[in-house]
């Protein structure tokens, strides 16, 4: 039991309930002494009244009995100024402390109740206080403290069975209402974890919070939106994983049929067609880079891109090239292309790479323009940028809807198309990275969209 929380909660309530018990304690058993005392008094000056309504004429027997009835050994009387001895006991032993009960202080109280229950030689001892009903001035009894300290033992003992049945009924109700209101709701969380653990892409075993406890129900919640999160990547690192065994699968088939079009591409260089002649080498290297792209998919075999080959680029002829390559893919002339690039620029990057990042930005910037059933424009601008390049792609078309730019450049998240897988931005996010750079979102709105890459001037990182 001591090691649960309910256990651990009922032995602290006993220990505490008793410590309380312990200050209430020391007064009450002072308070005792206080009410012995007085009540003593009380008895002896109603025996001296007897005794002064028969003048003084009493036998020694008779006297005898009034004093054991007031549990005194002799009764002074002050009345009129003048100290009398009214009734005594012959042979008493002296006394040996005297206590004033009309202006003693809680403190003095308290202090000789202590000392008397710790006192165990019997004594005699001297009590004065103020006879009742103003029946005179003063009055003084002698009396043994044996009989007090046995009285306050046994009240003490009283008040000892009394605290520790009160302590062990309250500590019960607690443990109950700890068991009910915090334990129970504990194991529940405890065990909604564990069945969780078993099998965490399972949405069915995330928990429902539940709880009527604010600070429970707040765990309940984070717990919930943790688990919840928790399935949703699961989910997504599965689809990865079957994604990236399916493109494995199709890129070993694909390598092949592109192995067999770049074949008949090669034979296109002879014809004389002057139409072919410039668009044949275009051809030729777009399945040079598609068959790249394969090999490298089916060694790496994962969702991560091969470490950049850097070199030196000229960025003209390669943003030249991308613009070429995508001005024949759109076939209807709706969108025209403007490089602000100085000649000469040379950056320091992985040429199939940057090709491939700036193909994807291009693409998807026609696709924007076209997709609005206007003319627009797609221009690629570069200047230099803290000891490095920034490359800007620049579109007028319609802007990027709010939903798509959360998640912008994590896979699956970013997409708003028909057809789109939401990679392409993941990818080329990934390529900058390995290069060093960086991907962002400059800006984007009804006028159109902007977005920068920054290649360093040194080597990547």
């Amino acid at each position: 039991m001591a090691n649960s929380l309910s256990g651990r909660f009922l032995l602290l309530t006993v220990i505490f309930v008793m410590l309380a018990e312990v200050f209430i304690f020391v007064p009450s058993i002072a308070r005792f002494r206080e009410d012995y005392l007085l009540a003593r008094l009380e008895r002896a000056q109603i025996a001296s009244l007897a005794l002064l309504a028969a003048d003084g004429m009493i036998d020694d027997e008779l006297e005898y009995e009034l004093l054991e009835n007031a549990e005194v050994l002799n009764v002074v009387l002050r009345r009129d100024a003048v100290r009398q001895l009214v009734l005594s006991t012959d042979g008493m032993e002296p006394i040996s402390a005297s206590f004033d009960l009309r202006d003693a202080s809680a403190w003095e109280l308290v202090r000789d109740a202590s000392m008397r229950m710790f006192e165990t030689e019997d004594q005699n001892i001297r009590v004065i206080g103020e006879p009742v009903r103003e029946a005179g001035l003063l009055i003084e009894v002698t009396m043994e403290t044996a009989p007090l300290r046995m009285a306050m033992i046994d009240y003490g003992m009283r008040i000892l069975l009394l605290s520790a049945a009160i302590s062990a009924f309250v500590a019960l109700l607690l443990f109950v209402a700890v068991r009910m209101l915090m334990v129970n709701p504990i194991k529940r969380v405890v065990g909604a974890m564990m069945t969780y653990a078993e099998a965490p892409e399972d949405a069915n075993r995330i928990i429902t919070p539940r709880g009527s406890v604010r600070e429970l129900r707040n765990a309940e919640e984070a717990l919930h939106g943790m688990q919840t999160q928790l399935t949703s990547l699961l989910r997504q690192r599965e689809r990865l994983a079957q994604l990236g065994e399916a493109v494995a699968k199709i890129s070993h088939d694909l390598r092949n049929i592109l192995s067999v079009a770049t074949l008949v591409a090669d034979r296109l260089e002879t014809v004389q067609d002057p139409t072919v002649k410039r668009i044949a080498p275009k051809l030729i290297n777009s399945l040079g880079r598609a068959i790249n792209l394969t090999e490298a998919t089916l060694a790496f075999g994962r969702a991560e891109e091969p470490a950049p080959k850097l070199d030196r680029v000229l960025l003209q002829p390669l943003v030249d090239d991308v613009l070429d390559n995508d001005n024949l893919a759109q076939g209807d002339g709706e969108v025209s292309y403007d490089v602000e690039i100085e000649a000469g620029v040379v950056v320091r990057a992985d040429p199939e790479q940057l090709h491939r990042v700036l193909s994807n930005l291009v693409r998807n910037a026609r696709q924007a323009i076209t997709a609005t059933g206007q003319p627009g424009e797609i221009i690629v601008r570069a200047c230099a940028h803290e000891g490095g390049w920034r490359i800007e792609v620049c579109d007028t078309g319609p802007g990027l809807p709010a939903g798509a730019q959360e998640g912008l450049f994590k896979p699956f998240s970013s997409t708003d198309k028909v057809g789109g897988t939401g990679l392409g931005l993941a990818i080329c996010a990934e390529i900058l990275r390995g290069h060093g750079g960086t991907l962002t979102l400059k800006s984007t709105g009804s006028d159109g969209t902007i977005f920068a890459l920054f290649l360093p001037g040194g080597l990547a990182a």
